[in-house]
């Protein structure tokens, strides 16, 4: 039987291609134990306004050349959800499905009072992919026990493919999906020794909807696409939910 995983670290409202990879697994585990990546996906994503793009950030504390892991990265300004959602209504309010959806996006910002930004992450993916009727179920790539084994600087990009593989075989996984980026450093031999096969995820084929603002952009965050097509918006995804 075909049992199929990603792990991959969690982001802010991302992009629906994110959400099309949680429902094309049967797990989806959140690897929040490496390191937190400054001007990346984890804190913050792009929306559409009539001036153009815009990034919404939430703000956390970074200090230091050598970053904490993403699962000890806390806010640094508690006021930033009320921020966030003024600036949604503001880019949205006049968009087709806004009305429909807002009462539900509004609840999340509204309910969103945790202090790390994993767990911020996790609220929100958890809610959208309720929306988007996705049942594969979220956990913790710190769920999985970790070897103790620490391989030297010029082996890294073997220690996490052998964490990856690791964690994959404690969830049963037959097969590992990962997003295209990461075949610049996976190293195959962790999964091929555990009996594990490494698919990469492939983003093409999305259809255009009326999008706001034109020229038409894919690269925004999954709130883009619900605002706009409310609750045809899985129509406009490659996958279906569990």
């Amino acid at each position: 039987m075909t049992r199929r995983v990603a792990i991959v670290q969690s982001n802010y409202i991302p992009w629906k291609g994110y959400f099309d990879l949680i429902a094309a697994v049967d797990e989806f585990i959140l690897f929040d134990e490496v390191q937190y990546t400054r001007r990346d996906w984890r804190n913050r994503n792009r929306i559409k306004t009539q001036r153009g793009p815009q990034w919404l950030t939430i703000p956390v504390m970074v200090k230091g050349r050598y970053l904490a892991p993403i699962r000890e990265i806390a806010v640094s300004d508690p006021e930033w959800t009320e921020k966030h959602w003024r600036t949604l209504t503001a880019a949205y309010a006049h968009a087709r499905h806004f009305r429909e959806m807002a009462p539900r996006i509004e609840e999340l910002y509204r309910t969103c009072t945790h202090k790390w930004l994993s767990d911020i992450n996790r609220h929100f993916l958890a809610a959208i992919c309720d929306v988007l009727d996705i049942g594969t179920p979220l956990r913790w790539s710190w769920e999985y026990a970790k070897s103790e084994e620490i391989a030297s600087p010029d082996e890294r990009d073997l220690a996490r493919s052998s964490r990856l593989a690791e964690i994959c075989a404690q969830a049963g996984a037959t097969v590992y999906v990962s997003g295209p980026a990461a075949s610049a450093y996976l190293q195959k031999k962790p999964f091929a020794d555990r009996g594990i096969e490494v698919e990469y995820f492939d983003y093409s084929g999305y259809s255009q909807y009326e999008q706001m603002h034109p020229p038409f952009d894919h690269h925004v965050s999954i709130v883009d696409l619900l605002f706009n097509t409310g609750r045809d918006a899985r129509r406009f995804l490659l996958r279906t939910g569990t």
